[in-house]
């Protein structure tokens, strides 16, 4: 007979940021060796919760809920069912004390698949709220790159380093990755008017299909790896992130706006099809109305999101966003603010 499970003892909750607006990407990787990478982090956040019982208050050790898959299922310590390798190998990570038992509920708001880095911030999340359950605290970059091992070193996925300290992090970020995997991050801060003109005038558009790595992203990155770290195309993309950043300084969004075009120009210029035909009609449409500068979200190719700087004109923003929806049934705007923090762990 499985026990009931009562109250929890401790109801831990975790949020972290998604990414976008990320220029410099493909340089935060192995093959780059050293990179620059400019990025924003944004609500809607993932969330993370994790009701905490005794040992034996569960149906089995671990009860994972991925609310956005719609899957419920148990599982014990060590015993990876293979259903959500990512978190199931989160949890295996960081480990669960052997006198508790977890019940752990995840929600994105993104959509699945949107190429704003949130299966790295629902690691972060993860990661953090079950580190508050263990004597010690781990530092926000140790959980980014706690998050990033997982990825890289257990599961054997491409991943840069980006993601993980965005949504680590929060904010608006300039990170200098002098030696694979290790960086810096510099977090920039503006005026306030600033702030809130930038989190006024950024479009985050879901382009209607889930982004999945494919058989491009392997002939890019061979093709990168073959001229090394020196190649000019990612010579050229280290240079658009500090491009952004100091346009971000100088207050000059129409700056920042040239360096977003000329980041998602150079993504092209990596593989044609990096830039997809969706995000090509969703760029024709903000060119027709008025903005100031377009980037394709992450490393780019099908399906996924592009990040839209619109002009100062509030109208012209409602009628762009309104040009997007009548261009394309599946565009789909994500309402998105500027996070001013990274991880969150609380208790209720």
């Amino acid at each position: 007979m499985q026990p009931v499970a009562e109250a929890p003892m401790r109801v831990v909750n975790a949020v972290a940021p998604i990414r976008v607006c990320d220029n410099g990407g493909w340089t935060d990787t192995w093959f780059a060796g050293h990179g620059k990478v400019f990025n924003v982090g944004v609500y809607p956040y993932v969330e993370v919760q994790v009701k905490v019982h005794p040992a034996g208050g569960l149906a089995d050790r671990i009860v994972l809920d991925a609310e956005n898959y719609g899957e419920r299922y148990t599982f014990a310590p060590g015993v990876l069912p293979d259903r959500h390798p990512l978190l199931e190998a989160a949890v295996d990570e960081i480990g669960v004390p052997d006198d508790l038992s977890v019940e752990i509920s995840i929600y994105s708001e993104a959509p699945i698949g949107c190429s704003t880095g949130t299966s790295a911030a629902v690691t972060v999340a993860l990661i953090g709220a079950l580190d508050s359950l263990t004597a010690g605290r781990m530092t926000p970059h140790e959980i980014a790159y706690a998050a990033h091992r997982i990825e890289v070193e257990r599961l054997g996925l491409q991943s840069g380093i980006q993601d993980q300290l965005c949504a680590a992090y929060g904010g608006i970020n300039y990170i200098e990755m002098f030696s694979y995997p290790h960086a810096s991050v510099s977090q920039l801060f503006v005026p306030n008017t600033m702030w809130w003109d930038l989190e006024r005038r950024l479009l985050l558009v879901f382009l209607g299909r889930t982004h999945v790595s494919s058989r491009i992203h392997e002939e890019v990155i061979a093709d990168l790896e073959r001229h090394g770290a020196r190649c000019p195309e990612l010579e050229e993309l280290r240079g658009a992130a500090e491009e952004a950043r100091d346009a971000l300084y100088a207050a000059d969004l129409a700056a920042l706006g040239r360096a977003m075009t000329h980041n998602n120009d150079l993504q092209r210029r990596l593989h044609p099809s990096l830039v997809s035909r969706e995000a090509e009609a969703a760029i024709d449409v903000a060119t027709a109305n008025g903005a100031l500068g377009w980037k394709v979200n992450g490393a780019g190719g099908e399906g996924g999101s592009i990040t839209v700087l619109c002009g100062a004109d509030m109208h012209i923003k409602r009628q762009l966003m309104a040009a997007l929806r009548d261009a394309d049934p599946l565009f789909q705007i994500i309402p998105t603010y500027l996070s001013r923090y990274g991880l969150r762990v609380w208790e209720s």
